[in-house]
C-alpha cells in the first residue's frame, strides 16, 4: 500500500531528501508490483494452467495468420482461425471487445468498408479483413454460442479446426516428413501443434 510518509519529512533536514527518495522508490515499487498482480489476474495468467495454455493457443493462431499474411503464403485456409481465437480468447479479453469498445471498432470498420473500400482495397480486403472479421464475429455471436465458450463443445470445435489445419499443411507439404523437414513447413507445424494443447487439455479435464 502506498503511503505518504515521504511528503512529512522536512527536506531541509540533513539526509531526509535521500530517505524520502528512497521511501518513494519503495512505494513506487510497491505499487508496481499491485499493478502488475492485479493484471495478470484480470487477464487469467496465473489463474491456472488451463488460462496459461489458452493464451499459448491465442498466440499461436495469430503467429500462424500472420504468417500466412507475409511472403511465406500457404494454401492453408486460414480464416477459420477466426472462430478458434473467438472460442480461446479468454473471457476478460473476450468481455471486453464484446461489450461498448467492440461495437465502436465494429461500426467504424463497417463505416470504413462502406465508404472507403475503393480508395483502400489492399488495406480493407487484405491486411484488416482477418481482424475486422474477428471483431464482428465476437460482437454479433449469439448468446447460445458465447455460453458455449469453455465448454466440451467448443473444445471439440477446437480440436476439429486444429486437425483440419494439420491435415491440409501435411497435405500441402507432401507427407508428414516433408511437414518438419521443410524450413517453411516446420514453422506451420508448430504453429498448428500448439493449437491442440490448450483445447486436447480443457477436453480431458471436462471428460
Amino acid at each position: 500500500m502506498v503511503t505518504n510518509r515521504a511528503f512529512a519529512l522536512d527536506v531541509s533536514q540533513p539526509g531526509a531528501a535521500a530517505m524520502a527518495l528512497d521511501q518513494d522508490w519503495h512505494a513506487l515499487g510497491d505499487a508496481i508490483t499491485t499493478l502488475g498482480g492485479h493484471l495478470a489476474e484480470s487477464l487469467q495468467l496465473n489463474a491456472s494452467l488451463g488460462g496459461f495454455l489458452r493464451w499459448l493457443a491465442v498466440i499461436a493462431a495469430i503467429y500462424l495468420i500472420v504468417l500466412d499474411k507475409t511472403n511465406w503464403r500457404t494454401n492453408l485456409l486460414t480464416a477459420i482461425l477466426v472462430p478458434y481465437l473467438a472460442l480461446q480468447l479468454p473471457e476478460p479479453i473476450f468481455g471486453y471487445l464484446r461489450g461498448g469498445i467492440g461495437a465502436w471498432i465494429a461500426f467504424i470498420a463497417v463505416v470504413i468498408r462502406l465508404f472507403f473500400a475503393q480508395k483502400f482495397p489492399d488495406l480493407i480486403h487484405g491486411d484488416l479483413e482477418f481482424p475486422v472479421a474477428f471483431i464482428l464475429l465476437i460482437v454479433t455471436a449469439p448468446h447460445l454460442i458465447v455460453h458455449a465458450r469453455g465448454h466440451l463443445v467448443s473444445d471439440i470445435v477446437c480440436l476439429i479446426i486444429g486437425a483440419y489445419l494439420l491435415f491440409e499443411h501435411i497435405s500441402h507439404e507432401g507427407g508428414f516428413r516433408r511437414a518438419f523437414a521443410e524450413t517453411n513447413g516446420i514453422l506451420h507445424t508448430i504453429g498448428i501443434l500448439l493449437l491442440f494443447v490448450a483445447p486436447a487439455y480443457l477436453f480431458f479435464k471436462h471428460i
